[in-house]
C-alpha cells in the first residue's frame, strides 16, 4: 500500500534517518501525499522536526528505488526471483571462500544498518557464517574513537558517555556541530532548544571548530583552531587543572586508576607552548581550564571534528579524562551513561561484543582490527594486492564507501576488479553499481522500528516502537529475512537449511528478541506496553550508575591505559611545527548540512532543491585565502590534494579561519552507471576524492579525514579535465 491509499487516523513514530530519532506525526492527505509533522506528544523530541524527516515519504515513493532482486548483465540490470538471487549469491561466496580461502570474501556495513534493528540483530550471525577477518564497516571513517576510548577506560566499546545537556552549566563543544546534527553520538534532537535552555538558566555555551558553524552562532563564545590539533589543546587544558588545584576526583577516587599518569602528561604540554600550533591564545586556554573546572556543572564533547582526525582517538579519551578529573563524570549535568530499555550490555556478547583490539590484523598494511573489523581505510588495497588473502568477494549492506571512505576513486577502481559482490540496498548508487547482484529491502515506512542503537547514547531515557505504516511494495523483504536467508543457505543449504530457516524464523522473529531484551533490561518493559505508548515513554533524566555499569576486569575507570600513553610521542613527533607539516597548503575539513545525510539522501527533490545560484557542494574559503588566489565567489575551482582532484564552486566566508577550506561530505554523484535521476542533477563534488587512506589515526586505525592538506586555483575548463569533477595526477 502506498501514501495514495493512506487515510487518517494518524500514524505515530519515530524518524530514522538520523540520530536524533524524533518522533513524528504521520497524516494523509487529499492529494494523495503524506503530511509528517513533529509528535508534539513525543516525550524526548516534544515537537521538534528537521526537514529530512518529511522526506521519509519521498524515499518511499522514490521511483528509482529498486522493489525486487537484480543481477548486472552487458545488458543492463536484469530482475531475479529471490530464490534465484539467494541461490546464486550462496553459490558465489561459497564457491570463492573454497577457491581462495574464507578471508577472501568481505562485508561492509554502512551507517543506516544502526537505524534498523532487524539488521542489527540478524548481521552478526550472517557475517559469523561467512568465517572471515575482512569485515569493515562506516564505524571507523566515523565513530571509531569513541568505541576504542570506551573499551579501553570503561571495558566495553558502547559505554559512549554522553552530556548530560538538559542539566549542564557549561557545555564545552570541539569539533562538533550539534545544532545540525542534532548530537551525533550524543542522541537530542532539538539541539537549538537545548542549548539555549543552557543559556537561560544562567549557563554557558562554548564551541571551538576552525569554522565559525550554525552552532557556534548560538553559542557565548566560538574559537578557532587549527584542524588536528585538538589534543595539544586538551593536554593543556589539562595541565591547567592540575597545576592549578583544580582537580576534583574525590568522589570518583575509589573507581580510577592512573590519575599521577595523567598528571606526569599533562605536565608537559603548557598553554604557552601550544598555542602557537593550536591558534589559541594561552590566555584563552588558562580562561577555559578555569572556567569550566570551577563551574557548578560541566561537560566536554567532541565529535566528527576530533574523532576522524590523526589524532582521534587521544581526543576521545582526552575528553573522557577531563571530564573525570574535575568532578563531571556520572553527576547530573556532566559526562553521564544512558540506561536504555534495551540495553546491548546484557546482551551475549556475540549479539553486543563488548570489543577487542589488534586480535589480527590486515594484510597489506598490518592495521589493527577493532572490535572483529578492520579500518576501511585498507579495503582498497586488500582487494588490490594480490597474494594469499586477497579479497575477491565483497558483501555490502547499506553502504556506499565509495562515497563515503578515504581515495573513492582507487575503491571505485578496486569494486570494478572483484570476482563477486552482492549488495543489500534499495539504489544502484556509487558503491552497488559494482555489484553482480542487487537484493532490495523494505523502505523506512514498511517496516516495524525500535532504535536499538540511538537510545544508548540519547540524553534522557526514553522506549518507543514504531509498527510499520505500508505494506512492503514490490518483492522487497526486510533486511533481517535476507540475512537469515543467505545465512543458512551457506551455512546449510538444501532441504535441512530450509527447514532450519523456516524454525528460526518462527522462533526468532526480531519482534520476540525484542520483547526478551525490554523485559531483561533496566526498566523491566514489555514489547507490549511499549506498543502501547505510540508517542514513545518517558524514563526519566540520565541517572548516576557507576560502578555497576563499567565493564573493566577491576570495576575501576583506566584513566591511562598503556596504548593511549605511548601514543603521546606521536603527538610530540607530529605536531611541532604545523606550518611545516601543511608546507604552505590549505587545510581541509568537512561540513554537516541539516539537509543531507551522508551521500544517501540526495535523491529526494525536496531536499536538494534550492536557489541554483547557491548549490549545496561548495568550497568554504576565507576572504583572505581567497584574495590572495584572486578568487571571485561562485566561481569554479580547482582543489588538489596528494591522491586527486576535484572542481567545486568557491563561496567566500568570514566564517572559516583563515589557511582552512571546507567542503561537505557525501556528493559526487556524477559515476558512470548510477541511477539516482535527482542526486545525478545536484551531482557535486566527494571530498573523498581528495582525501587519503593512507592517512590514518595510528593509534586506532580511524580515517585522517579532517586537515587534509590541499591547494585551490581557479578552474580553467581550457585545461582539458577529461571530467569536470576529476583529475587523477596530482602536481602537490
Amino acid at each position: 500500500m502506498g501514501p495514495e491509499h493512506y487515510n487518517p487516523p494518524p500514524h505515530y513514530r519515530s524518524c530514522n534517518l538520523c540520530e536524533a530519532i524524533c518522533g513524528i506525526e504521520i497524516s494523509g492527505r487529499n492529494d494523495g501525499k503524506l503530511d509528517i509533522r513533529g509528535d508534539k506528544d513525543d516525550p524526548f523530541s516534544r515537537g521538534y522536526i528537521c526537514p529530512k524527516a518529511v522526506a521519509l515519504q519521498d524515499i518511499h515513493s522514490d521511483p528509482d528505488r529498486l522493489k525486487y532482486p537484480v543481477r548486472r548483465t552487458a545488458k543492463g540490470w536484469q530482475r531475479l526471483s529471490w530464490d534465484e538471487a539467494f541461490g546464486e549469491v550462496a553459490k558465489n561466496l561459497k564457491r570463492i571462500k573454497t577457491q581462495y580461502g574464507k578471508n577472501s570474501v568481505a562485508t561492509y556495513l554502512g551507517n543506516p544498518t544502526v537505524h534498523n534493528y532487524g539488521a542489527l540483530l540478524f548481521l552478526p550471525p550472517f557475517i559469523r557464517s561467512l568465517r572471515t577477518r575482512n569485515r569493515y564497516s562506516a564505524t571507523s571513517v566515523d565513530q571509531l574513537a569513541h568505541h576504542f576510548a570506551g573499551y579501553l577506560m570503561f571495558g566495553h566499546q558502547l559505554l559512549i558517555p554522553v552530556p548530560d545537556i538538559d542539566r549542564t552549566q557549561y557545555f564545552l563543544a570541539l569539533g562538533a556541530n550539534p545544532i545540525v546534527s542534532n548530537g551525533s553520538l550524543m542522541t537530542a534532537p532539538g539541539m537549538g532548544r537545548r542549548l539555549e535552555a543552557v543559556r537561560r538558566r544562567g549557563g554557558r555555551v562554548i564551541l571551538i571548530d576552525p569554522r565559525y558553524n550554525e552552532t557556534a552562532r548560538v553559542a557565548d563564545r566560538h574559537l578557532f583552531i587549527r584542524p588536528g590539533t585538538d589534543v595539544l589543546l586538551l593536554l593543556a587544558l589539562l595541565h591547567v587543572v592540575f597545576a592549578e588545584g583544580l582537580t576534583r576526583v574525590a568522589d570518583l577516587a575509589s573507581l580510577t586508576s592512573g590519575v599521577e599518569t595523567i598528571e606526569g602528561i599533562a605536565a608537559q604540554f603548557t598553554p604557552e607552548s601550544v598555542a602557537p600550533i593550536t591558534g589559541i591564545d594561552a590566555i584563552e586556554i588558562r580562561r577555559l581550564a578555569q572556567e569550566f573546572a570551577a563551574a557548578e556543572s560541566a561537560v566536554c564533547y567532541g565529535r566528527i571534528g576530533v574523532s576522524t582526525q590523526e589524532f582521534g582517538g587521544l581526543c576521545q579519551w582526552l575528553i573522557n579524562v577531563l571530564n573525570i578529573v574535575t568532578g563531571n563524570f556520572d553527576r547530573p549535568g556532566g559526562a553521564m551513561f544512558t540506561l536504555p530499555a534495551f540495553d546491548p550490555l546484557a546482551l551475549p556478547q556475540s549479539i553486543a561484543p563488548h570489543g577487542s583490539f589488534a586480535r589480527w590484523h590486515s594484510r597489506v598494511r598490518k592495521l589493527p582490527e577493532f572490535s572483529g573489523e578492520l579500518p576501511v581505510a585498507a579495503l582498497a588495497e586488500e582487494i588490490l594486492t594480490e597474494g594469499p588473502g586477497q579479497i575477491k568477494a565483497l558483501v555490502t549492506c547499506a553502504g556506499n564507501p565509495v562515497l563515503s571512505t578515504p581515495n573513492g576513486r582507487e575503491l571505485d577502481q578496486a569494486l570494478a576488479s572483484l570476482e563477486f559482490m552482492v549488495s543489500l540496498d534499495f539504489y544502484v548508487n556509487e558503491t552497488t553499481r559494482h555489484a553482480h547482484i542487487i537484493l532490495p529491502p523494505t523502505s523506512p515506512l514498511e517496516r516495524n522500528h525500535y532504535d536499538i542503537a540511538f537510545n544508548i547514547l540519547a540524553v534522557r531515557n526514553t522506549a518507543k516502537f514504531s509498527p510499520a505504516l505500508f505494506q512492503p511494495q514490490g518483492e522487497t523483504k526486510d533486511d533481517w529475512e535476507i540475512l537469515l536467508e543467505l545465512q543458512t543457505r551457506i551455512e546449510n543449504d538444501g532441504l535441512r537449511g530450509s527447514l532450519k530457516r523456516q524454525f528460526m524464523k518462527r522462533l526468532l522473529p526480531p519482534e520476540r528478541i525484542l520483547d526478551l531484551g525490554l523485559r531483561l533490561g533496566p526498566h523491566k518493559l514489555s514489547l507490549r506496553k511499549v506498543r502501547e505508548a505510540v508517542h514513545g515513554i518517558d524514563l526519566g533524566p540520565l541517572q548516576p550508575c557507576l560502578p555497576g555499569r563499567l565493564r573493566t576486569a577491576d570495576k575501576r575507570i583506566a584513566l591511562a591505559p598503556e596504548p593511549m600513553v605511548k601514543d603521546i610521542k606521536r603527538v610530540k613527533d607530529r605536531l611541532l611545527n604545523v606550518d611545516a607539516h601543511l608546507n604552505g597548503h590549505l587545510s581541509l575539513i568537512g561540513r554537516r548540512q541539516l539537509r543531507s545525510n551522508n551521500s544517501w539522501m540526495h535523491n529526494t527533490e525536496r531536499l536538494v532543491k534550492g536557489n541554483p545560484a547557491k548549490p549545496p557542494c561548495t568550497i568554504l574559503m576565507h576572504p583572505a585565502d581567497a584574495a590572495q588566489r584572486d578568487l571571485t565567489a561562485g566561481e569554479n575551482v580547482l582543489v588538489r590534494s596528494k591522491i586527486g582532484e576535484i572542481v567545486v564552486p568557491v563561496q567566500i566566508s568570514n566564517e572559516m579561519m583563515p589557511g582552512v577550506v571546507s567542503i561537505p561530505h557525501g556528493w559526487g554523484h556524477d559515476r558512470e552507471g548510477n541511477q539516482l535521476s535527482v542526486a545525478e542533477q545536484h551531482a557535486g563534488a566527494s571530498i573523498n576524492d581528495l582525501t587519503d587512506n593512507q592517512a590514518i589515526d595510528a593509534l586506532c586505525g580511524t580515517a585522517a579525514f579532517n586537515g587534509t592538506p590541499v591547494t585551490v586555483e581557479r578552474y580553467d575548463a581550457r585545461q582539458g579535465t577529461a571530467s569536470p569533477h576529476i583529475r587523477r595526477q596530482s602536481r602537490l
